[in-house]
């Protein structure tokens, strides 16, 4: 899935839908077990590790931006990758204490359903059904190492996204609830990352975004919010805001990369049954 690590920290790793993943080690160890290992050679292609400004323990999949100087240090990422790959699996936790929300999975209708906007009369702040709701989707997207989660994903076709950037249910100040949100300006610069889903649980693959945009939105009480989001935190708003559309990361990958999710989808549309929106 595209999770690369930095060999000498302990680190919080955060991937889209939205996922995120911690993983403490004694690295000393683990470079010493790697060493050792018939999968610790060089690979062809490298994807650089890029470090969350406000969390330096925060390490993201990206796009080829740089290559590492010498054949060991992409090795031992190569080897990091793999391990963790292997070991870190979406998590998905079922039953939530504390709500009967669930992650709906593709192709469920509802993730290209029509998504309504809230009214004024409805933003009355803590204690309102819409404050209900946001606060039992972050109950969600934590048990689910998420850093963002729509409405429509839960089965609630209303324009509501709610999201933490750090992942982290401790840091409860890093909180954002958009109501109605527009993105009123893209940038024209772009980037691609590796991006995940809750949604689609077990793959991934690289999604072009701009580098920041412009965001107008109303918080839960129903005042006016202007904000320009650059960086991981754009990336994110692009990504659960595409769900209010009625849009999936999948339908902006590339031809190889949805060729290389097809056999996963296929599995989806075949566990779901029929009347899936595919």
């Amino acid at each position: 899935q595209g999770l690369y690590f930095h060999p000498f920290t302990t680190l919080s790793l955060n991937t889209m839908h939205l996922r995120s993943y911690t993983a403490p080690m004694a690295t000393t160890a683990l470079w010493t077990i790697l060493r050792h290992t018939a999968a610790f050679a060089p690979v062809a292609r490298q994807p650089a590790c890029l470090s969350c400004s406000s969390q330096p323990s925060t390490i993201r999949a990206a796009h080829s931006l740089s290559r590492p100087t010498t054949p060991s240090a992409a090795s031992f990422r190569s080897s990091i990758t793999s391990l963790f790959s292997a070991v870190e699996e979406e998590v998905d936790p079922g039953v939530v204490e504390g709500t009967d929300l669930r992650v709906l999975k593709y192709p469920h209708p509802a993730l290209r359903a029509s998504n309504d906007e809230i009214p004024a009369e409805d933003l009355t702040g803590p204690g309102s059904d819409i404050s209900k709701i946001a606060k039992e989707m972050f109950l969600v997207m934590y048990a689910t190492k998420g850093v963002g989660l729509a409405a429509p994903q839960v089965g609630i076709n209303k324009r509501l996204m709610v999201y933490n950037d750090t992942g982290d249910a401790k840091k409860w100040m890093r909180e954002t609830v958009m109501v109605n949100p527009k993105i009123v300006e893209y940038s024209e610069a772009k980037d691609v990352e590796e991006e995940g889903c809750l949604s689609f649980p077990g793959m991934g693959g690289e999604v072009e975004r701009s580098k920041w945009i412009k965001v107008e939105a109303q918080n839960l009480k129903g005042k006016k919010i202007k904000k320009k989001y650059k960086g991981w935190e754009a990336r994110i708003f692009q990504h659960e805001y595409d769900h209010l559309d009625g849009t999936v990361y999948i339908d902006r990958l590339t031809e190889d990369g949805r060729k290389e999710v097809q056999p996963k989808l296929d599995d989806l549309v075949t566990t779901f049954g029929e009347g899936g929106e595919i």
